[in-house]
């Protein structure tokens, strides 16, 4: 199964340390990751695989938001069927 997670915010030092680090204690595995720097604004997009993850995806979702409000990000995880069906013209 696999998750998209998306970040955006102000450009800080260590977004995207901070963020592959919460998800590999979780033993997600990063398949592909898009970045880019807007002017100061930082956005990325990553295609995770979460079948082998050691938390549930509601504990997952959570802690990543939390992590965003620590770091002023909106970090927001969502199933990729969701993601799927609300991108489906």
């Amino acid at each position: 199964m696999r998750a998209v997670v998306t970040v955006i915010g102000k450009d800080t030092t260590g977004i995207i340390a901070a963020v592959s680090n919460v998800l590999s204690e979780k033993k997600i595995n990063i398949l592909d990751i898009n970045q880019s720097v807007l002017s100061d604004m930082f956005v990325m997009v990553m295609l995770v695989d979460i079948s082998s993850s050691t938390v549930d995806f509601s504990a997952l979702s959570t802690e990543l938001s939390n992590l965003g409000d620590n770091m002023g990000l909106k970090i927001l995880a969502m199933h990729e069927d969701i993601f799927n069906t609300m991108h489906r013209i």
